[in-house]
């Protein structure tokens, strides 16, 4: 937040002993925004519960509601979502990779002009792959990143597009999600280095078929996505499990037990291997009645971890790797360099601004044991930088985490919940 042009320092709070209690987390933000682009292609009424409120769904919802869906909020987190015919309109889409990425593939089919704009952090972030693939599946687009302007003559003939979606998997699920609406379906192949963050692209397959889309996934590094109408579909939300992580990292780091509810073992959110991430590093980990409890166990040790695949648990287990007491070595994410900042540069200068050892390698960190000392820690507007910063302040005095309000991105009142788990403020944890 700011006050009079400066961004408010947050005094990230000591742990006063133990961390211990349960965290109900709001909806998972990768799967909200994607049943709110499968439900905006449904002729009748799709209802969402449990969906996550927050800057980057919101952004979603109002960018759809501009571009002519009827998106009704029944209750604070379940909204009814029905399709219809699509005109231009002006998008915000924030610093969203999921706004910036999902919503221009659905209005390229829209009548009328669109014209898409963002933070000016989101103008630096990687879009030309989504543009350019889209201009050889029939669009017409001026601009190669944001702002752009889409001028739309409705629905897009699609076909087959080779892309490098190298530098994020969104590039892929941003294609495949409005498919259905193309009038040849989309078929995208991969042709560079391996695909980070795959899960999600198994969790944009997953929800296309539950959908009634027809999906094809034989072919590896391709996916073929028929044409044809959505049905309506009624999603449950799982909680967030990537915002999961920060809580249960906060019992390992103070040897205390947090228990996070409705955690699906099965789910294709990348936060849900974050379990086997805690126990290497000495944590205890048990699953029981739909619910994983973490324990610290008095110590942490380093790990080599490829996290290809969950690259937006970098910062968390980052947090976890300075604190430490054997060296760490964090491999396959130099795609988080185009991500809300560049993640490696920044988690490199923050760890190391507080007394932490931490270089940049080719594609990834390696982090070794050191005592910090306390300090500002930098947000560079990106929600995830924000909490690794809460939780080196769980054990560290004196940490100042700058603009803790960009946590609202995904976690509407983290500092709220963070003080209430530490039994600092009432109603956070039960």
């Amino acid at each position: 937040m700011c006050k009079d042009g400066l961004v408010e320092l947050w005094n990230a709070p000591l742990a006063p002993g133990p961390v211990t209690g349960t965290v109900a987390l709001p909806g998972s933000k990768s799967i909200t925004n994607r049943a709110y682009i499968l439900a905006a292609q449904a002729s009748s009424a799709s209802t969402l519960t449990n969906t996550l409120r927050s800057r980057d769904t919101d952004l979603m919802a109002r960018g759809l509601t501009a571009l002519g869906v009827d998106v009704n909020f029944l209750t604070d987190t379940t909204v009814a979502v029905t399709g219809g015919a699509l005109h231009g309109a002006a998008v915000d889409c924030g610093l969203a990779g999921t706004v910036m990425r999902f919503l221009p593939p659905l209005a390229a089919g829209a009548r009328g002009s669109s014209r898409f704009d963002g933070d000016p952090q989101a103008r630096i972030r990687p879009l030309g792959t989504v543009l350019d693939a889209l201009r050889g599946l029939g669009a017409r687009i001026d601009g190669d990143g944001l702002p752009f302007t889409m001028h739309g003559e409705g629905p897009i003939r699609g076909g087959t597009v080779t892309i490098d979606a190298s530098a994020s998997s969104q590039f892929v699920s941003g294609l495949l999600l409005s498919g259905p609406s193309f009038a040849e379906g989309v078929t995208v192949h991969h042709d560079g280095k391996p695909v980070p963050s795959m899960p999600h692209i198994e969790m944009t397959v997953d929800m296309l078929r539950a959908a009634g889309a027809d999906v094809d996934t034989a072919e590896p590094n391709t996916w073929r996505v028929a044409p044809g109408g959505l049905h309506a579909h009624d999603w449950t939300v799982e909680p967030d499990l990537s915002n999961a992580t920060v809580f249960l990292a906060a019992a390992a780091i103070t040897g205390g037990a947090v228990t996070v509810p409705h955690w699906n073992p099965q789910s294709t959110q990348p936060g849900v291997q974050f379990a086997d991430i805690l126990a290497e590093m000495g944590a205890e980990v048990t699953h029981a009645d739909g619910a994983l409890t973490g324990r610290g166990t008095g110590g942490l040790h380093g790990v080599d971890w490829d996290l290809r695949d969950i690259g937006e648990l970098t910062p968390t287990v980052a947090a976890l790797a300075a604190l430490a007491d054997t060296p760490s070595h964090l491999r396959g994410i130099a795609h988080l360099r185009g991500h809300e900042t560049d993640r490696l540069a920044a988690l490199t200068a923050e760890i190391s601004a507080l007394g932490g050892h931490c270089t940049e390698t080719e594609d990834g960190l390696r982090i070794e044991p050191a005592t910090l000392h306390g300090g500002l820690w930098h947000s560079y507007a990106d929600h995830r930088m924000a909490t690794a910063g809460a939780i080196l302040g769980l054990v560290t005095t004196g940490v100042q985490v700058e603009d803790i309000a960009t946590t609202a991105k995904t976690m509407p009142d983290f500092p709220a919940m963070w003080e209430g788990l530490l039994g600092l403020r009432d109603g956070a944890s039960s």
